[in-house]
């Protein structure tokens, strides 16, 4: 009986099969030609996965290599014919080269209340994932990441190493809470991939006082996280964790509910790659922490979801970009001192099909008219701009912002690595470099009291596998022979 029960479901598995393979067949027939325009075209198709890019934005050489990409990503869904009309309007429309923007005024040099320090103690090549100024006089703390030698590095106060401990990934976040860390791991390499590698993993004092050891892990197989956010979303009175699992092609936006008992619990928000910041704040002041998050995949953008009590969430897109725009950082301020939050956005990634300096790429800001809608107040030109950190730092009352790039001019404006825009009122801010600035690709930064004095700090750190592209400054071969790991900005007000 069992033999004829196996022979029936071996031949259902093979006529299903043959069912399968023969409506994929008829799937995979080509569309019916459109009688659209190649503009129309791209209107209509190129709209479906991001906001449209107008072909003028790149030149022909760079639509020749996005092109043939966005076919494959595109799939099936246009007759051959149309492609072709599609392509050749970008194509016809493309200048012939796309110049590099020029700056309309000259980097001022000289940060006059931070003073330049450089650590004694660095890992050569620098390849700083992350950096952290640790509260009370504690120093800092820094990531190394060089594949399965992944070193997690304490400085103390005067930028001397006070000890380094070895991890099996590569931390790119750190967070403390009580006595312990959370630190997390985007896997084995920082480059794009699919695989659920990475990891939340707590760190547990020893038990001699000095140093942490690995714990546990707190939330396993997550798939390329590049940040999390911390707070209580349900009011149940455990800390919940925001995850953005960027991921590549595939990835996911997800919050974890704490249970309590030192586990989390999956809630899935946007099941799309590219979360890269996450903000939890009350946006709408009713009593419950909603999510801000950053999207820089494809599909960019600003995005709330607000909380609706019972752990679940409306979706609400407050700010769409560009693919070109390399989205990588935001953060809330109130600029205009109105009470609402303002959005502090960065964007100058350059590391894919396109790596040519962008007239668009840099700061903005967005103002808030009270209702969480949001328009463009503020842009500063900053090629290849990757993080800015809003702060006082002067103390004279108005935001100031501190930005780094990992995709500069090096050749014509090297300055412009990190800049300074000190705040004047009304949204005009004064630019500001240092000369040692081009010492290290700076990639991370962060900003803190590390001398506990009451004014801010800044540590910026420098990941220099990515070399620039046709490095004619030799700045390259510098920073792999003796380009420090970190370097900080000390804040001299007080």
């Amino acid at each position: 009986m069992r033999q004829h029960l196996l022979l029936y479901i071996l031949l259902f598995l093979l006529i299903s099969c043959n069912a399968k393979k023969q409506n994929n067949t008829a799937e995979i027939k080509e569309p019916a030609v459109s009688g659209q325009s190649g503009r129309e075209l791209a209107a209509t198709h190129c709209s479906r996965c991001h906001t449209f890019v107008p072909p003028q934005l790149l030149g022909k050489s760079n639509w020749k290599k996005v092109l043939p990409d966005m076919h494959e990503r595109m799939g099936p869904i246009l007759a051959k014919a149309d492609w072709e009309k599609l392509e050749r309007y970008f194509m016809d429309a493309a200048p012939d080269s796309f110049a590099a923007p020029i700056r309309k005024s000259k980097i001022r040099m000289g940060l006059k209340h931070f003073k330049y320090r450089e650590t004694s103690f660095s890992h050569r090549p620098a390849m700083t994932s992350m950096v952290k100024i640790l509260s009370d006089k504690r120093g800092i703390v820094y990531s190394d990441a060089k594949g399965k030698s992944n070193v997690l590095t304490f400085l103390k106060p005067d930028l001397s190493e006070n000890y380094s401990m070895r991890l099996e990934s590569t931390p790119i976040d750190f967070y403390e809470k009580g006595e312990e860390l959370y630190l997390t791991m985007i896997g084995n390499g920082i480059f794009p991939t699919e695989a659920r590698d990475g990891a939340l993993q707590r760190l547990v004092k020893n038990n001699s006082g000095k140093g942490f050891k690995s714990g546990n892990v707190a939330v396993a197989n997550l798939q390329r996280p590049v940040s999390m956010a911390y707070g209580d979303l349900n009011k149940d009175g455990f800390e919940d964790i925001v995850a953005c699992e960027f991921g590549n092609e595939t990835g996911e936006l997800s919050w974890y509910e704490n249970n309590g008992r030192g586990g989390y619990e999956k809630r899935p928000l946007r099941e799309k790659p590219g979360a890269i910041t996450a903000i939890i704040k009350d946006a709408n002041q009713d009593g419950l922490m909603d999510i801000y998050v950053l999207m820089a995949q494809a599909d960019e953008g600003v995005f709330l979801y607000i909380n609706q009590g019972a752990g679940k969430f409306e979706e609400k897109r407050l700010l769409s970009f560009m693919p070109l725009n390399g989205s990588q950082y935001m953060e809330l301020a109130d600029f205009n001192k109105d009470g609402f939050d303002d959005i502090l956005y960065v964007c100058g990634d350059n590391a894919d099909k396109t790596p040519i300096l962008k007239n668009y790429h840099g700061i903005y800001i967005f103002l808030n008219d009270g209702k969480s809608n949001f328009r463009q107040s503020y842009f500063y030109q900053m090629n290849g701009a990757y993080k800015a950190m809003v702060r006082d730092y002067d103390l004279d009352g108005d935001l100031d912002i501190a930005a780094i790039s990992f995709f500069p001019d090096y050749l014509r404006y090297p300055g412009e690595s990190f800049i300074y825009l000190k705040n004047k009122g009304n949204l005009k801010f004064e630019d500001f470099s240092f000369p040692e600035a081009s010492k290290g690709r700076w990639m991370v930064m962060d900003a803190g009291d590390m001398d506990a004095d009451g004014d801010i700090d800044l540590v910026l750190g420098s990941f220099v596998h990515f070399l620039p592209l046709g490095d004619k400054t030799g700045l390259g071969q510098k920073w792999m022979t003796y380009g420090p790991s970190v370097i900080v900005l000390e804040n001299t007000i007080r």
